[in-house]
C-alpha cells in the first residue's frame, strides 16, 4: 500500500490522518517540524508528502524548495495549510508543491488528493519530446530548455506545459486543461490559473518574448513570438 510522510507539528491533525489512513492499509511516518521532515524525505521513499506549510525549524516552502533543487526529490508534495490567498498558494507552487489543501479540510478530501497526485505521478511517463520556437521539453529525461537556458517546474507544471505544447498553436480550453491534468480530480476553481501564473514565472518572464498566451473565455495557447 501507499506510504505517506506527513511533516506537521499539530497533534491532533496528525492523529486524525493516522486514525483515518492506517485502517485503510496506508503506512504513515510523521516529523513534527521542517528539519526533521526533511531528513525522513532524503532518507527514506515516500508515494505523497503531507507538508504543513508552518513549522517549527523550517517552514515548509523552504522544506519544499530544499526538496526539489537540492536533493532533486519529485515525491508529490501536498501543502497543508490555513492560508488562503492566490498569493500564498502562488508561493507554496513556486516552491515546487503539487497540490494545496486549505484547513479545515475533509479527510475524505485529503484521500480524494492524494490518490489523484499518486496517479499522476506513477502516469508521468512521458512517450516523445516537444519544441516550439526555442523552448523545448524533453519527455525523457523530465527537463524544460529555453533559449538554452534550464528551466525547472513542478510535475503538474511540467504537466500543463506538456499539455500546451503537444497542442501548440491550438488553444486548449481550460476544461480540456483541467481534464488533462486532473482527470476526475479537479482542484478548487483557482488551482489552474495559480499554475499557469506560476509556468509563466519560469517559461516567460525571465525572456523578452511571451509565449503562455491567455485566451479570455476559452483557455491558453503556447505560441511561437519569432513568428508572429
Amino acid at each position: 500500500m501507499y506510504k505517506i510522510l506527513v511533516i506537521e507539528d499539530n497533534p491532533d491533525i496528525v492523529a486524525n490522518i493516522y486514525a483515518f489512513f492506517e485502517p485503510k492499509g496506508f503506512e504513515l511516518d510523521n516529523a513534527h517540524n521542517g528539519i526533521s521532515g526533511l531528513t525522513l524525505a532524503s532518507n527514506n521513499r515516500y508515494d505523497v508528502i503531507l507538508l504543513d506549510v508552518m513549522l517549527p525549524g523550517m517552514d515548509g516552502t523552504k522544506l519544499c524548495k530544499k526538496l526539489r533543487e537540492e536533493l532533486h526529490d519529485k515525491t508529490p508534495v501536498l501543502m497543508l495549510t490555513a492560508r488562503d490567498t492566490i498569493s500564498d498558494k502562488v508561493a507554496g507552487f513556486d516552491s515546487g508543491a503539487d497540490d494545496y489543501l486549505v484547513k479545515p479540510f475533509s479527510l475524505v478530501e485529503l484521500e480524494s488528493r492524494i490518490k489523484a497526485l499518486i496517479r499522476r505521478h506513477q502516469d508521468s511517463h512521458f512517450e516523445h519530446s516537444i519544441t516550439v520556437g526555442k523552448l523545448s521539453l524533453n519527455t525523457e529525461v523530465h527537463t524544460i530548455v529555453r533559449e538554452g537556458k534550464p528551466i525547472k517546474l513542478t510535475p503538474t507544471g511540467f504537466k500543463i506545459l506538456q499539455i500546451l505544447m503537444s497542442a501548440a498553436p491550438r488553444v486548449v480550453s481550460k476544461n480540456e486543461l483541467e481534464e488533462k491534468v486532473w482527470g476526475e480530480d479537479i482542484p478548487s476553481s483557482d488551482a489552474l490559473r495559480t499554475h499557469v501564473h506560476s509556468v509563466r514565472a519560469q517559461v516567460d518572464k525571465p525572456f523578452n518574448k511571451t509565449m503562455i498566451v491567455t485566451v479570455p473565455g476559452i483557455g491558453y495557447q503556447i505560441i511561437d513570438p519569432d513568428k508572429e
